[in-house]
């Protein structure tokens, strides 16, 4: 049984924006039902082309019906150029968080956005697919492409976590061997200098931060009686609190700099700050 968020739930008991926009000057489908999940979006912009009605039509779980109610909800008012910034984590935190392995519906969400705008905008399918990637995931018509951009997006690192957020690999299998060379490369070519370049969210950055203090940095520090606790991030600086033996260690300082700002530096952003705060 998935834990649901209580937005999730409201989202999907009672959707908004159900059904289709008369004359739409945004039109996409994307999924299928036959691999269990689809989504058609509709938008039209007011005369300061800003999105003034956007509505849905989905064939999916709870979390897909919830993603699209929430999607809609959150791109009314915006530009276009606004718009096309939303992330599937932005819709993923609107809700209070989604299911790991249910990251796809909200990449589903993204993408039908994505299309429509393209649509809007006078992108024809046939210049779009001249760039969309081979499949590799025959079972859910999953590209190479698809896949690059969920791991750049929302870094991720195991077949598992490609699973989650685009479905690839869910299926019979076979192509499980081919993810896991797309995500070699990636991390490859990801150096700490180019992965400065990935532009992330306010979001995402938070994420990266809590999920790095998580599982490499807090470990070290329990070793020896400390601990450490995130307070608070603004811009590139991420606000800390010692605890345990860290707190009244005289080393706390060279802690900070030398171990906890390099870590989050390497595996986030290398323009990120440490700095304690009393609390």
């Amino acid at each position: 049984m998935w834990e649901y968020t209580d937005k999730v739930r409201e989202h999907f008991l009672n959707p908004r924006n159900v059904g289709e926009v008369e004359n739409p000057d945004g039109v996409a489908e994307v999924g299928s039902i036959a691999c269990g999940d689809a989504l058609k979006l509709t938008f039209a912009l007011d005369e300061n082309q800003r999105i003034k009605d956007i509505k849905f039509k989905t064939f999916g779980c709870a979390s897909a019906i919830a993603s699209s109610s929430a999607l809609t909800e959150m791109v009314k008012g915006m530009t276009l150029e606004e718009a096309q910034k939303v992330t599937n984590q932005d819709i993923a935190a609107y809700l209070g968080g989604l299911p790991q392995e249910k990251m796809h519906c909200s990449v589903m969400g993204k993408e039908a956005l994505e299309k429509a705008i393209e649509n809007c905008l006078g992108v024809t399918e046939t210049s779009a697919d001249e760039t969309a990637g081979h499949i590799i995931c025959e079972c859910f018509g999953v590209t190479d492409q698809d896949i690059e951009r969920a791991i750049q997006e929302n870094r991720l690192s195991t077949v598992e976590e490609i699973t989650n957020y685009t479905k690839a690999g869910g299926g019979c299998g076979s192509c499980r061997e081919a993810i896991r060379g797309i995500i070699d490369k990636i991390q490859f070519e990801m150096t700490p200098q180019t992965a400065a370049k990935a532009k992330l969210s306010n979001i995402q950055k938070i994420k990266m931060i809590e999920e790095t203090l998580e599982r490499e940095i807090r470990p070290s520090l329990k070793l020896d009686g400390g601990d450490i606790e995130l307070i608070d991030v603004d811009g590139n600086r991420v606000m800390v609190a010692t605890r345990g033996t860290c707190a009244t260690c005289k080393a706390a300082d060279i802690t900070l700099k030398h171990f906890v700002e390099k870590r989050l530096r390497d595996l986030v952003s290398p323009d990120l700050v440490v700095e304690e705060v009393t609390q």
